[in-house]
């Protein structure tokens, strides 16, 4: 079944030099877009891992490596993210999301290089994948048939494994290929051909940041969600312990997290100024009044 679409959907699939999205790298990055019209495009850039404080090429743990067999001396000469920043905003505008376990890892690890970027080369980064729609199509398939990539791709596709899996654009075009599957198997149950539908569908809550240090309950209400402060809200956390916030700043976690703390702090900030600024106004109102009514 072929997707209806509104605005392009994008699917996407990362390699990188480890799991830890703090501190590891993308090494390839793969962008199959379907628009609305049916047409599909497809970028896959191989890139070198960079180190941005020591200035040199982030090492692949062998962990990694043993997955995607990409080694180090196979990306000295490729582009670093930041050099193909700018070409992979320009895919990412005006569209939605798709990818496998992407919610999880390569959603954050994308908005956490796009935050490196913007940091290191002072690069205009509008770009807020915070408010775009994102289809999980792992999470579809654990929900209606709990399993991994290649188990969806012969469950849903039919036949033998793909080829080169672990890389990431045979990855990013079988995950393409599994939903049109999932929309097939489906059409007469629950699942809708619609991606509205399917980002709600595959969310499985509602952090702010992707890391998942701060939740938000339906009433919009942010919550920490890690540490001592777990189960309390930010802004409570805040009036009573503003320093935490600069600890945050300072400590080990994501560009993402941090940035999502700057802004509850900036939120906060100016709700602590609205008050004294409607009292000023205030007095100052009443003040003329006493001036001119005493003449």
């Amino acid at each position: 079944m072929e997707l209806k679409l509104e605005r392009p959907l994008l699917f996407f699939d990362i390699e990188s030099t480890g799991l830890d999205i703090s501190t590891d790298c993308i090494i390839e990055l793969c962008f199959l877009k379907v628009f609305p019209s049916g047409e599909e495009r497809v970028r896959t850039w191989r890139l070198k891992p960079w180190d941005y404080v020591n200035r040199c090429q982030h090492p692949i743990s062998p962990g990694a490596s043993r997955v995607h067999g990409i080694k180090d001396e196979d990306l000295t000469d490729c582009p670093c993210f930041h050099e193909v920043a700018t070409e992979v905003i320009e895919w990412l505008e005006d569209c939605d999301l798709a990818g496998y376990n992407s919610n999880k890892f390569d959603l954050p690890m994308l908005a956490e290089e796009l935050e490196r970027a913007a940091t290191y080369k002072k690069i205009s980064c509008e770009i807020d994948l915070h408010l775009k729609k994102m289809v999980d199509v792992q999470t579809i398939f654990h929900k209606m048939e709990p399993r991994n990539l290649k188990a969806a791709y012969r469950f849903y596709c039919g036949g033998d494994d793909f080829e080169n899996a672990h890389a990431a654009e045979a990855d990013t075009i079988a995950t393409y290929k599994v939903l049109k599957g999932q929309l097939d198997k489906y059409a007469d149950s629950e699942i809708k051909n619609n991606v509205d539908w399917l980002a709600a569908f595959t969310d499985l809550g509602k952090s702010v940041d992707y890391a998942g240090r701060l939740s938000c309950d339906d009433k919009g209400v942010v919550y920490i969600n890690f540490g001592k402060h777990k189960g309390k809200s930010a802004e409570e956390v805040y009036r009573n312990e503003p320093s935490y916030f600069d600890w945050i700043e300072r400590s080990d976690f994501t560009l993402d997290t941090k940035k999502q703390f700057r802004i509850l702090k900036e939120q906060f900030k100016e709700a602590a100024r609205k008050p004294l600024d409607e009292s000023a106004h205030s007095n100052a109102v009443s003040a003329l009044f006493d001036h001119f009514s005493s003449r």
